[in-house]
């Protein structure tokens, strides 16, 4: 690891030296790469050097605990001291380890984040309900921001779809690898003996398409509808056909919006998560053609595997991929999910390395 780090680290002073250069500062394009890359390689300069603190201190703390003697209070503090600083150098030894994947031009995208109910009816519907605080509240913690485009409540709470979309520092870096099926496993508030049920969502995760895929799409395509909006919303519901429904016939893809009291509002939103649906159909299509079957299956998140299950009445959250079980799933449901989204991201990047050697 040292080397590596090193290695990177020698290349900082060259991207400060280019920053500064005006002929750089007239390339949009080019400033805004090195930029990224200078934020990456501060952040691994300021982890690397908090590591190796941890470490030296470590050293004296041991030779505290060494030149104690019989002193019984002292050896207490030195031993209390040195399981503190180990602590905190498996801490940052794991966020070096995450940091040295480097970074993908994708990662700071802004996604759509799509969640659907799957099988156990109601009960999947409240997982749905769940799983959007619970990213929601994982967003907060990273300073993203966060936009409801488009959901169907449940008949018994919850949301049969739910559609946020998420920008900021790292978002599709650390929500990429969330697509797929996510099982949940706890006792319905509606079942009196108590047993468990199991159900399931799906997630699906699809980046907006920039400037260099934009998706053209034509009006003779689209089959656009208008509805009255249901659920809640104050006055404007059941009152004007402000709800937007979109196919887009040569696909069959629909989407819909009725959260604006704008038609014109829901139906650009609408809009935004169609070209999101497009594009991703665009690039499996391309990943298909040009890659082998096993490099094009790593990391792809598909919505039919089973990735991930959340058993309740043991409070245990368990990554099926990577063989990850935490016994602290009331934090995750609260937005502490950066131990599996590290790890995760830490994993399919070691995965992807493989598949490339070996092709």
């Amino acid at each position: 690891m040292r080397d590596r780090v090193l290695t990177l680290l020698k290349k900082l002073p060259q991207i400060e030296e280019a920053l500064s250069d005006p002929d750089v500062a007239r390339n949009p394009k080019r400033f805004k790469e090195l930029n990224r890359e200078h934020s990456y390689l501060s952040q691994l300069k300021e982890s690397w050097e908090l590591l190796e603190r941890a470490q030296n201190q470590q050293e004296g703390s041991r030779e505290l605990l060494r030149s104690s003697g019989d002193d019984a209070e002292m050896r207490a503090l030195a031993e209390e001291e040195l399981a503190q600083l180990a602590a905190e150098e498996s801490e940052l030894t794991k966020r070096v380890a995450n940091l040295l994947v480097p970074p993908d031009p994708r990662d700071d995208r802004p996604i759509l984040l799509e969640l659907r109910a799957g099988t156990g009816g109601d009960e999947a519907a409240l997982f749905v309900g769940d799983c959007a605080r619970m990213y929601r509240m994982y967003a907060d913690k990273k300073g993203w921001s966060c936009e409801l485009l488009s959901c169907a409540p449940g008949s018994m709470g919850g949301f049969k779809e739910y559609v946020i979309g998420m920008s900021g520092t790292g978002a599709f870096r650390m929500l990429q690898y969330e697509a797929g099926t996510h099982r949940v496993q706890r006792v319905p508030e509606t079942e009196a003996q108590g047993r468990v049920h199991t159900s399931a969502i799906t997630v699906a995760v699809l980046l907006e398409p920039d400037e260099e895929e934009d998706v053209q799409i034509d009006e003779k395509e689209l089959r656009i509808d208008t509805y009255r909006s249901s659920g809640a919303g104050g006055q404007h519901v059941n009152t004007t056909d402000s709800a937007v429904r979109i196919t887009h016939l040569p696909t069959g893809t629909v989407v819909y919006c009725q959260e604006e009291r704008s038609q014109h509002k829901n139906k650009d939103k609408a809009m935004r998560l169609l070209k999101a649906k497009i594009a991703e159909e665009r690039r499996n299509a391309i990943a298909k053609e040009i890659s082998n079957l096993r490099a094009s299956q790593v990391g792809s998140g598909d919505r039919s595997e089973r990735i991930r299950t959340y058993n309740f009445p043991q409070n245990r959250l368990t990554d099926h991929r990577i063989g990850l079980t935490i016994y602290s799933l009331d934090r995750v449901m609260e937005g502490d999910l950066d131990e599996i989204t590290q790890a995760l991201v830490t994993h399919f990047y070691q995965e992807k390395l493989k598949g490339s050697s070996e092709i």
